[in-house]
C-alpha cells in the first residue's frame, strides 16, 4: 500500500516519481489521497487528466491562501498573472501577449537563438567537465526571455535565484520558510520590474514590455496585470526551459541508441524533443479546484475540492501510449500533456520547443564524446516539476570503449 508520510513521498517524488504515479493508478486512475498534508483528487490517469484540464469547471487557484497578511505580496502578484485567471479576464491577457509567442513570430527568433546556444557551448568544449544547468542551460534560457521581454543582458543573473525561490514556494513540498523566501522574491522583483518599466515609459524599445504598455495606455490592462505578466513569464520562461534542456540532454545520455540515432539522422529533432517533454515532462503537476460538483470516471468530485491533474504519470499512462515507460523519439503519435491543454495551454511551447531544439542539435552536433558524470543525478525536492540540482558531464577526445 501506499505510504503517504511526506518524507516517503518526498523521496520517491524526487528520485523517480514514475512507480509512485503506476502505484495510484493501479488503484484509481482519479484516486483521493492526501499527499504532503494536501487531501484532494490525484489524477495519473491520460484520459481523466486531459478531461479536466479542458473542462472549464476545473478552475485554476491562487496557490497561497487568500486570508494571508503574511505573504501579501506573493498571493497579490499571483491574482494579476493571467495563470490564475479565469475567464473572460484570462482571454483578455493572453490575447494581449499571444501575438508574442505565436510559432510565426518566434521562428525569426530562431538566427538569435543559435548563436546564443553556439556561443555558450564554444566556451565550454574545452573544459573537461561541466555543469550544463549553470553552465549552460540557466544562461541560455535566461539570455533568450530576457532579450523578449526586455530584461537588460547585465541582469540575467538575478533570474535564477528569483525562479529557484518561487518555484519552491508555490510547489506542495514548500515549507513556511519557502514561501516567506518567495514573498521576499516577490517584492525584489517588483521592485526591479516597477523600475524598468518606468524606463520603458520613458524610451520604449522593441520589446513586449513596451508592447505591454501601449496596451495599458488603451486601458486594456492594469499596471497591477503588467507587473504580474512580467513576473510571470520571467519565472516560466526561465524555469521550463532550463529544466527542458537538461532533462532532455540527460534522456539522450542515459538512452545511447536514441542518441546516435539522432545524432546520424538530426532530422528527427522535432519528434525527439516531443519524446523528452512526454518522458522526462518539466512540469509534472498541474492544479484546479472544482467550480461545481462533477462526476468523473465513475468518482464524484464536489464543488470546492483540490484537484491535482499529474502530468507526468498521464504521459506515462500505458492505455495512452504504447511502451510507456521506453524513451524512443520516433514515437508517432506523440499526444503529451507537458504543456497541459484547453485555455491554459502553455503561452510560451513554440519557443520552449524552438529553444530544446536548438540546444540538443548544438551539444550533440558538436560533442559525441560527452558523458554524464552518474546516471545518479540529484533531482530538486519538488512534486509539481522534474528538476535536476545539477547535471555534470565529462568530455574525452575520443570515444571510451
Amino acid at each position: 500500500m501506499i505510504n503517504q508520510s511526506k518524507d516517503r513521498f518526498t523521496f520517491d517524488i524526487t528520485k523517480c516519481p514514475y512507480s509512485f504515479y503506476e502505484e495510484i493508478r493501479s488503484m484509481h486512475p482519479v484516486y483521493k489521497g492526501s499527499f504532503f498534508k494536501y487531501p484532494g483528487w490525484y489524477v495519473t490517469g491520460y484520459q481523466e487528466a486531459l478531461t479536466i484540464l479542458k473542462d472549464n469547471r476545473f478552475q485554476t487557484r491562487i496557490l497561497i491562501p487568500e486570508t494571508t497578511k503574511m505573504y501579501e505580496a506573493l498571493k497579490n502578484i499571483q491574482s494579476h498573472m493571467m495563470l490564475f485567471k479565469s475567464p473572460p479576464d484570462h482571454g483578455r491577457l493572453r490575447k494581449l501577449v499571444s501575438h508574442t509567442f505565436t510559432p510565426t513570430r518566434i521562428e525569426k527568433y530562431r538566427p538569435f537563438i543559435e548563436k546564443i546556444a553556439i556561443n555558450l557551448w564554444n566556451n565550454l568544449k574545452n573544459k573537461k567537465k561541466i555543469d550544463v544547468i549553470s553552465d549552460f542551460a540557466f544562461p541560455f534560457a535566461s539570455l533568450v526571455i530576457a532579450k523578449i521581454i526586455g530584461v537588460p543582458d547585465n541582469d540575467k543573473h538575478i533570474f535564477r535565484e528569483w525562479a529557484l525561490n518561487l518555484i519552491q514556494s508555490i510547489d506542495l513540498t514548500r515549507s513556511r520558510r519557502s514561501i516567506v523566501d518567495g514573498n521576499n522574491t516577490t517584492l525584489e522583483m517588483l521592485s526591479y520590474f516597477k523600475d524598468l518599466i518606468k524606463k520603458r515609459r520613458q524610451s520604449p524599445q522593441n520589446d513586449l514590455i513596451s508592447e505591454l504598455l501601449l496596451q495599458e495606455k488603451e486601458k486594456k490592462l492594469t499596471e497591477e496585470e503588467l507587473l504580474g505578466t512580467s513576473v510571470l513569464l520571467v519565472i516560466a520562461g526561465h524555469e521550463t526551459t532550463v529544466n527542458l534542456v537538461s532533462n532532455s540532454l540527460y534522456c539522450f545520455l542515459t538512452n545511447p541508441n536514441e542518441c546516435h540515432k539522432l545524432i546520424e539522422n538530426p532530422s528527427l529533432i522535432e519528434s525527439a524533443i516531443e519524446e523528452c517533454l512526454r518522458y522526462e515532462s518539466p512540469s509534472q503537476m498541474i492544479a484546479r479546484i472544482a467550480s461545481e460538483d462533477v462526476e468523473l470516471n465513475k468518482v464524484q468530485i464536489k464543488k470546492g475540492d483540490h484537484v491535482y491533474v499529474l502530468i507526468g504519470a498521464a504521459n506515462r499512462d500505458s492505455k495512452q501510449f504504447s511502451n510507456a515507460d521506453v524513451f524512443d523519439i520516433t514515437r508517432n503519435p506523440n499526444p503529451h500533456l507537458a504543456f497541459g491543454s484547453g485555455i491554459h495551454f502553455c503561452l510560451g511551447s513554440a519557443l520552449a520547443r524552438l529553444e530544446a531544439q536548438i540546444a540538443i542539435q548544438t551539444i550533440l552536433q558538436n560533442e559525441v564524446n560527452i558523458h554524464l558524470e552518474t546516471k545518479e543525478v540529484q533531482w530538486r525536492k519538488l512534486a509539481g516539476f522534474r528538476a535536476m540540482k545539477e547535471m555534470y558531464v565529462h568530455f574525452y577526445d575520443q570515444v571510451k570503449n
